[in-house]
């Protein structure tokens, strides 16, 4: 990692490790700016990518504003030095206390998704006696080519409302004396590879904020979401001067200010999990190689069946064989990669999980009473604990 071997960072911190390259998520971030640099975006972090202080202070302090969808969120993303004129609260469910939160802070926007939280939010609004600043989320009936649980932007899915509603809501909140309208917003997945979907949706965002207008509404801003691809083994990408290319000229002759909520694409290549081979064992049908790591530790290939390439941790001319890279966690489910062509490692040697800086830690579980790894931020030749292990205590920290 950078200038850090993997076998030092094992030898102080432990395994299972999460390591981030401090370089890689300020090089991404700048990246992503020049290629829009033409309409000079406001860039905010999808803080559930990966919420950690450190991650998020280093995006923060390199210009990027925040997308959170918690109270939680919203308060680590404050806490990371985040400015609340640059954070956006999206998400179905927000409870009374998050808005009262939202609105305290004078984040940016909070971007509704029904009616029923319109009208909630003015409530709140109006006995805090301040206006709250509205995006509409549009469900611009937009089915992704990604996986069945990250497609947000068709007609079945729970986000957002349908274009007609989002107009409607719109000049709701226009003759609300508690509710100032700001934008609309979209997000039609994650993981998403190709341009097009972007471009249909962008082109239903364009004709509502037109319509808005003719209708006396005006709007400051369009967010087109995140969502780009990055290399899961054969998965494909997105490269960001590709969507700009694809979306810029549809936006040549809007005035209104173009958002991006990117958080796969900026920290899930910038990331390694680190883990220990406890022990191997053959079966008539297969080669298993059990690491202490499992799915509490990185849930993606147990929930998406997602691929992340996997490398000995130190270099090795061991012939490969096939194995299947599982945990010690008490479910069939509980694998890191399966019929893999790796080499047949010895009991203590550290694997490298690569893609693991998205989603990785920020879905991890206490299940089967584990403590959470920790986490390391490395910058050139310093590495740095940004999130201790948990021990045993912490697993009981709260019971009473």
């Amino acid at each position: 990692m950078e200038g850090v071997p993997a076998g030092d960072l094992v030898r102080r911190f432990g395994t299972p490790l999460y390591v981030y390259s401090g370089n890689s998520l300020r090089d991404r971030f700048r990246r992503l700016e020049r290629a829009f640099s033409a309409r000079r975006p406001l860039v905010c972090y999808a803080v559930k990518a990966n919420p950690n202080r450190a991650v998020c202070g280093l995006l923060s302090r390199a210009g990027a504003g925040a997308d959170v969808v918690s109270g939680g969120e919203l308060f680590r993303a404050l806490r990371a030095g985040f400015a609340p004129g640059k954070t956006v609260f999206s998400g179905v469910g927000k409870t009374e206390p998050e808005m009262r939160l939202a609105l305290r802070s004078r984040i940016l926007a909070l971007h509704v998704e029904s009616a029923e939280e319109m009208e909630v939010l003015a409530s709140v609004a109006r006995r805090l006696r301040r206006p709250a600043p509205v995006t509409v989320r549009v469900n611009p009936g937009v089915l992704a080519d990604t996986h069945e649980h990250i497609a947000t932007g068709h007609p079945g899915a729970k986000f957002g409302v349908p274009p007609e509603e989002a107009l409607a809501l719109l000049k709701k909140a226009s003759r609300s004396p508690w509710l100032r309208p700001r934008g609309l917003h979209a997000h039609v997945g994650s993981q998403i590879a190709h341009t097009a979907p972007y471009r249909a949706s962008l082109k239903v965002l364009l004709g509502l904020a037109e319509r808005a207008r003719r209708s006396g509404i005006p709007l400051e801003y369009l967010d087109i979401g995140g969502g780009m691809g990055i290399e899961y083994g054969a998965e494909g990408s997105l490269a960001p001067e590709d969507l700009a290319a694809a979306v810029l000229p549809a936006l040549r002759e809007s005035p209104l200010r173009l958002l991006l909520e990117p958080g796969r694409w900026l920290v899930g290549p910038g990331g390694v999990l680190l883990t220990t081979v406890l022990y191997r064992k053959r079966t008539s049908a297969r080669r298993f190689v059990v690491v202490d790591a499992g799915m509490n530790d990185l849930m993606r290939p147990a929930f998406y069946g997602a691929r992340h390439d996997i490398l000995p941790a130190r270099a090795t001319r061991k012939p490969r064989v096939e194995v299947d890279v599982v945990g010690p966690v008490c479910e069939t489910s509980d694998f890191l990669a399966k019929g893999r062509r790796l080499p047949w490692p010895e009991r203590g040697e550290v694997l490298a999980v690569l893609q693991a800086g998205a989603y990785g830690f920020s879905m991890s579980s206490q299940y089967n009473s584990r403590p959470r790894a920790a986490e390391v931020l490395v910058t050139g030749s310093r590495a740095a604990l940004c999130r201790r292990r948990e021990s045993a205590a912490d697993l009981v920290a709260c019971e009473r």
